[in-house]
């Protein structure tokens, strides 16, 4: 029989031994209280893969000392889901179902009814956002809890102490500097962090690996460590503020130090973000060139990927900067995250209420396509989200228009 993989020999078994969730599991946890207390909640569990969603769910039934089924909702039927819930019924069980936001609507059906009647706990696993992709109906009966990226700082500790735990398995001896890379090189993911470990092992098994070793077996260039630390992300975040400072030939440095490291996925990410956010409507077209430079190094790779990435990285710092509208939208998260979730005006409802309700206005049935209505909810009309900023064209364009709306609404309303 084959030996099983360090990644399953190393699940925790018990809250203490999860890792980078202490705001769930930590001694003020929700996770750690429902389990010191005994009162358990069907939950949905979100965050990206390799973040230890699956492993939480098992550390709970453990801790509960319930039996544990799983259920995927975009490829298992109806019939299991039958057969796991007659078991259930009899013994008592925590059902993890994997992948909650694909969920059919006659499964949903059938298991919501047994969630409520507590038949089964359901802690259901999603990489998407609930709030976006999880049925209403599923929601309301649970409590959603999101899993927090890995630190660096949280996953560095946890690695060294792997080779505590399993000297049989980790026979290798790995500097700090191998360590680091593994848990870049993983993007952080646990799981793929100890594969990592497990690999080079394999090939290097009792030896002192160098980064060099580790880099030719898991052949992700290595971030290059400075004197000063100035790791990956320090270069990540020079690089977007060298271009949001319109200099040029710094962007340019950290762009070729980032091109070295041949991580094409996190260029593109970083450069999507700074577009939006940072040029933004200053030069609306930069989103479209955008898109066309990822296509581009995504079909010719590196080291042609470097031509595209240079010369949208030159337009970005040259252009005229803007960050009206992420500083829009924050505003309107921040009044949420206040309590600011009035009512929707009832004339913006299609759904039939039993609430009196005012005809909704056709604007284009009006001059201009204008019309004096009401469209923030009663309390919230004060509100001013979007203010111009004077760096563009564009820009000043779109603070003439909102002038120019506000006119035609003020001769109505007069």
């Amino acid at each position: 029989m084959n030996e099983r993989p360090l990644a399953h020999k190393a699940r925790p078994r018990n809250l203490d031994d999860i890792v980078g969730q202490d705001h769930l599991v930590g001694e003020e946890g929700i996770i750690r209280k429902m389990v010191e207390r005994k009162r358990f909640f069907s939950l949905i569990l979100y965050g990206p893969p390799g973040i230890g969603k699956t492993t939480i769910a098992r550390v709970m039934a453990d801790e509960f000392g319930l039996n544990t089924h799983t259920f995927n909702a975009s490829t298992d039927n109806k019939a299991q889901l039958k057969d796991i819930i007659s078991q259930a019924k009899r013994y008592g069980s925590l059902l993890i179902v994997d992948e909650i936001h694909r969920m059919k609507k006659d499964i949903q059906d059938f298991l919501l009814p047994e969630v409520e009647a507590g038949n089964v706990i359901l802690v259901g696993l999603t990489t998407n956002n609930p709030y976006h992709s999880v049925n209403p109906a599923v929601r309301s009966r649970t409590h959603i809890l999101k899993l927090l990226p890995v630190s660096e700082d949280g996953l560095f500790p946890f690695l060294k102490k792997l080779k505590k735990r399993f000297p049989d398995d980790l026979t290798a001896n790995f500097s700090d500097e191998v360590y680091r890379y593994v848990i870049q090189a993983s993007n952080r993911e646990i799981r793929t962090a100890i594969n990592m470990l497990e690999i080079i092992e394999i090939v290097h098994p009792g030896e002192d690996v160098t980064l060099e070793m580790a880099e030719k077996v898991v052949l992700t260039p290595a971030f290059e460590l400075d004197k000063d630390e100035d790791n990956y992300y320090n270069i990540l975040s020079a690089f977007q503020k060298s271009i949001r400072g319109s200099d040029v030939d710094a962007s340019l440095h950290y762009l070729a130090r980032l091109i070295k490291m041949e991580d094409l996925a996190s260029i593109l990410r970083r450069m999507s973000v700074i577009a939006y956010e940072d040029v933004g409507l200053a030069n609306p077209a930069i989103f479209a060139r955008m898109d066309a430079c990822a296509r581009a190094c995504e079909r010719v790779g590196f080291p042609e990927a470097r031509i595209p990435l240079a010369a949208l990285v030159v337009e970005m710092a040259l252009s005229p900067k803007s960050n009206s509208a992420y500083l829009a939208v924050d505003k309107a998260l921040k009044d949420l995250d206040e309590g600011a979730m009035r009512k929707i005006p009832n004339h913006l409802i299609n759904v039939e209420n039993f609430e009196e309700k005012d005809s909704y206005l056709y604007p284009h049935d009006y001059d201009s396509h204008i019309v004096n209505q009401q469209y923030l909810p009663e309390g919230l009309t004060d509100r001013c989200y979007y203010r111009a900023a004077p760096t563009s064209k564009f820009e000043r364009a779109l603070a003439e228009r909102l002038e120019a709306i506000d006119k035609v609404l003020q001769k109505k309303r007069d």
